[in-house]
């Protein structure tokens, strides 16, 4: 097979994959430490998805009030509703001052207090005194476009640092080796169709969640989790992905977001009866509660009739009561948004949202150095030699079963950096490589020849489309056990159906139906990963709501669901304990309670 097709081979310390947030940190943190780095992306850096983030990043820097790391460590805990790993989650609030202090100096154009201090705002589940005190601002903000600062800040630092960019190459597969090590990866010129051979002592996945598995969501049309679908591929497992976050204010029929800091600056949501319906449901923290309660507040209110619009499947939030010289300093994007996809004035009418498929909490389980784990030997904590995951990509698992607001940025910088910071003390620079085996591209090139000349009866459209409605149908903000096994019936018929899908361009210069169906083969793996995950849990914790088991079961469900997928469409799930206890004696572990805002 490798005969049909020249593969050019390139030799670096390190390989990442994926040009975002996580990435880019990742790449120049590599390269700052000396190890001959090389990054692959399919967009352009400036392009990647990070680019759309636009509250802010969590940070307990205490500019605007009283705040302290170990109440965000608190926060956080509560946040994921008791699923996420204490030790991963101690060392993400620990670093996130320094990590934004080193963004500021790194060229981040922050918004500024009178003081000239970074500017904070409010968040949901962003607290102060464990809980009991005022609502925490610790969100560092660049106006409502933060996530835009940030990424060409950080491409802007990958250059300085001398990394070498591969930009619109489309990752297909690891190239794992006898022993389970990963040795690098293969990847297409997507300009001329040539391969790739990217050798590493260390290949780092930074490519991002899996939302365009659904319908309407806020992720951009690249959000294809390709490194979810290689690491499956690969035997790998992945891990939490019945976690789901939706985002309460998506732009309702458009899915752009609406950020959250647009309740933090003081937008209140209310229903058809002009009510702040939030006061009933989180009578503390109201809009600010968490995500997941506020998306699932909104859905109830929309089921009992209360919702606006024609067809009462809406829910209105309110700016229009703020003052219009906030919102042109604090949400410019945000008016400019909400005029072109509602066609409304922020200032004068109030936008129509609804929870939109948002961020995965779950992905490929790394620890927080960024080094993968699979189940070995008894093993749950068996480390993938040569192989790291950061960002949406991974679960750390700092987010838990729900995560708050502002920390996906966090999570970007942390573990981006902490991965530079392991293989700067393991990897040796310029050490050679192992000899591969002349087919270890074999099996790659043949999934990939088999998918370029598929002739079934299916468009790669339809099959797409089969998958996105099942999944915002049977994976959504309410669930239960009859929908979620109807929904893995039709998921993996979909995925089956796979077997007949028809490229109709047989090309390989800039062939974008060949792309999207390669990315439709890693959304259907992670889909069907979603919903065995959903359909075996039977608790409700964090963004997974099951109307048949409405209380959270810690004696049985404090656990992280692993998931593999293999070629034939069977799943299969096991178990990882959650890291209960925390890095060090600085704070203390939090234990489960209710969790209520």
């Amino acid at each position: 097979m490798s005969n049909a097709y020249k593969i050019t081979e390139h030799l670096y310390d390190m390989v990442v994959v994926g040009a975002g947030g996580a990435g880019l940190r990742a790449t120049f943190g590599l390269a700052a430490k000396g190890l001959n780095t090389a990054c692959i992306t399919k967009v352009f850096p400036t392009r990647s998805h990070t680019v759309a983030a636009q509250g802010g990043i969590s940070a307990a820097l205490g500019n605007m009030g009283e705040d302290d790391w170990r109440y965000h460590f608190y926060d956080t805990v509560k946040g994921g509703d008791w699923l996420g790993d204490q030790d991963a989650i101690e060392y993400m609030c620990k670093q996130a001052p320094a990590a934004v202090i080193e963004l500021e100096h790194q060229g981040v154009p922050f918004s500024r207090t009178a003081e000239g201090k970074i500017y904070q705002r409010p968040f949901g589940g962003m607290t102060t005194q464990f809980g009991e005190g005022p609502p925490a601002q610790r969100t560092c903000a660049a106006a409502d476009r933060t996530g835009h600062a940030m990424l060409h800040t950080l491409y802007q630092q990958a250059l300085k640092h001398e990394a070498r960019f591969f930009i619109e190459y489309f990752a297909l597969d690891l190239i794992m080796d006898s022993d389970g090590a990963c040795r690098g990866v293969l990847a297409m010129d997507m300009a001329t169709g040539e391969m790739h051979l990217f050798r590493g002592h260390g290949t780092v996945l930074a490519t991002g969640g899996y939302g365009r598995a659904y319908f309407s969501c806020t992720s951009a049309h690249t959000c294809t989790g390709d490194g979810g679908g290689m690491a499956l591929r690969a035997g790998l497992p992945l891990q939490d992905m019945e976690f789901v976050q939706f985002h309460p204010t998506g732009i309702y029929g458009a899915g752009c977001l609406i950020t959250e800091g647009v309740r933090g600056e003081g937008g209140i949501l209310r229903n058809s009866n002009g009510e702040r319906f939030m006061e009933r449901y989180a009578p503390h923290y109201k809009d600010l509660a968490s995500r997941d309660v506020v998306s699932r507040a909104m859905t109830i209110e929309i089921r009992e009739g209360r919702g606006v619009g024609d067809r009462k499947d809406h829910i209105f939030l309110h700016l229009d009561h703020l003052d219009p010289k906030v919102i042109h300093e604090k949400l410019p994007g945000i008016a400019e948004s909400a005029r072109i996809f509602a066609g409304v004035d922020v200032t004068k009418q109030p936008i129509p949202v609804l929870p939109t498929v948002h961020y995965n909490m779950g992905g490929i389980p790394t620890n927080y150095h960024g080094e993968v784990l699979t189940l070995k030997d008894g093993n749950p904590d068996h480390v993938v030699p040569g192989l790291y995951a950061i960002g949406e990509a991974a679960c750390v698992s700092v987010h838990g079963g729900n995560r708050l607001g502002s920390n996906s940025l966090l999570d970007l910088v942390v573990f981006g950096r902490s991965v530079a910071n392991r293989c700067g003390e393991t990897v040796a620079a310029n050490a050679a490589h192992p000899r591969l085996p002349a087919d270890a591209c074999d099996r790659s090139l043949g999934n990939f020849d088999r998918i370029r000349n598929a002739n079934g009866s299916l468009p790669t459209a339809q099959i797409r489309d089969a998958m996105q409605r099942d999944m915002q149908g049977h994976a959504a903000v309410f669930r239960t056990g009859a929908t979620l096994a109807e929904g893995v019936d039709k998921i993996t018929r979909i995925a089956k159906s796979f077997a007949d899908v028809k490229v109709s361009d047989r090309s390989l210069v800039w062939n974008t139906d060949l792309i999207e169906t390669l990315e439709l083969q890693n959304l259907l793996g992670q889909a069907q990963a979603t919903l065995a995950s959903a359909v075996n849990r039977t608790e409700s914790r964090g963004a997974h709501a099951r109307e048949d088991f409405p209380d959270r079961d810690d004696v049985n469900w404090r656990k992280h669901s692993l998931c593999w997928v293999d070629e034939r469409c069977n799943t299969r799930l096991d178990y990882r304990p959650v890291h209960v206890n925390t890095l060090t004696d600085e704070v203390q572990p939090v234990p489960p309670k209710a969790r209520v805002y």
